[in-house]
């Protein structure tokens, strides 16, 4: 036998120390800060014609102009979607990711990228390193050996480790120049919702295809990421075809709110969120995962229902891919289910969807949760 045995001052010592580490870190990243207390008042009507400007001033948002092409519901149509496009794709594939797995889905869209980067079609991606940490590095290399330039974002660093925290979120794909589809699918087989035995249906996610100038403000967004990550941007090489489109009657005002590198002070995201929130006069509909509305946010709800606005909330159930985070959210419902606010727990899968319906006028969609880590951490 074996024992052992070390001096117990020593070991308090070093807890003590531990423990001051956890709360110089937690204070001078502004744990105990005095949290502001946002009231807008007075939005215009979302049907006026100054709303998305008043919207985007407030939010650091881009006001642009495109059209919705297509939509997708679920996994087999979303993936099928992204293939098509892939498989059409000419000159340039710009691909940006937070979450990969290994699996059918992952070899399918390997498979369709090496084959278009075969073909003299230049591919770029980005994807989270943390988000990607499953994936096998024979994986990367057949996908470079194919001739696909494969950029991780935020790897960590002894560096700055703190900095590990910030992720991107975003489910982005960029065909041409002339073409997007974005939403909340990540490249897993997670979606087919296979994981858990005696729920097959597929999650409840979606894609949605745009065309028209916003494809060039979502290609900025991307290369931004692009260089963050090491990568070359040659803007001589870029084509100028998205300034010759002409606006047609078919496009409509799109604002695009990036929420890139947020924090407690400036997010877009929270802004854009609340005013959305304030300015709605008849309903406000909210489909969200991980439900975490903060102080600000869920007093906007209450004030929104008190002005006699419709508020529903699709969010998911006990089939999720995080139990805890279910529960702990149930227990900021109290208070938003007083003011009669409607809650409903998606029951067949796991519902991934990120959407905000104002009124009968505006839709916002992407990749952003309603909770802190979208709103304050994470790049969507």
């Amino acid at each position: 036998m074996t024992a052992l045995s070390f001096p117990v001052n020593w070991l308090i010592a070093s807890l003590l120390l531990l423990v001051l580490g956890i709360f110089l870190s937690a204070y001078l990243q502004g744990a105990f800060r005095h949290h502001i207390r946002y009231r807008l008042q007075s939005l215009p009507d979302p049907e006026t014609s100054n709303f998305a400007l008043t919207v985007a001033s407030l939010t650091d948002s881009f006001l642009t102009w495109g059209q919705p092409t297509g939509f997708w519901l679920e996994a087999d149509a979303i993936y099928a979607a992204r293939l098509n496009a892939i498989q059409q794709a000419q000159q340039i594939i710009c691909f940006e990711t937070f979450i990969m797995t290994p699996g059918r889905r992952a070899e399918q869209f390997a498979d369709a990228i090496a084959q278009r980067a075969r073909a003299g079609v230049t591919v770029q991606m980005v994807v989270d390193h943390h988000g990607t940490e499953t994936i096998p590095q024979k994986y990367w290399q057949k996908l470079r050996a194919a001739g696909v330039e494969v950029r991780f974002f935020s790897p960590l660093s002894w560096r700055s480790p703190v900095e590990y925290l910030a992720r991107t979120h975003r489910k982005l794909l960029l065909i041409d120049h002339t073409t997007a589809l974005i939403g909340g699918a990540g490249i897993s087989d997670a979606w087919d919702g296979q994981e858990k035995p005696g729920h097959p249906f597929p999650w409840l996610d979606f894609e949605v295809r745009f065309t028209g100038q916003v494809v060039a403000r979502l290609e900025g967004l991307f290369l931004q990421h692009w260089l963050d990550t090491g990568g070359t941007v040659d803007l001589m090489a870029q084509p100028n075809a998205q300034t010759s489109l002409v606006k047609s009657e078919a496009d409509s005002e799109i604002l695009v709110t990036a929420g890139e590198d947020p924090t407690t002070r400036n997010s877009p995201l929270r802004s854009f969120f609340l005013g959305l929130i304030c300015a709605a006069r008849q309903r406000i509909w909210i489909a969200s995962p991980y439900l975490f509305p903060d102080h600000n946010t869920r007093a906007a709800i209450v004030r929104a229902r008190q002005r006699g606005v419709e508020v529903r909330i699709l969010t998911m159930g006990k089939i999720c891919d995080k139990p805890m985070v279910h529960y702990t959210a149930q227990e900021l419902y109290g208070k938003l289910l007083t003011t009669d606010v409607n809650i409903y727990e998606y029951q067949p899968s796991m519902m991934h969807s990120k959407v905000i319906l104002v009124d009968d006028t505006w839709v916002s969609i992407g990749s952003a949760n309603f909770d802190p880590r979208s709103f304050c951490i994470m790049t969507n």
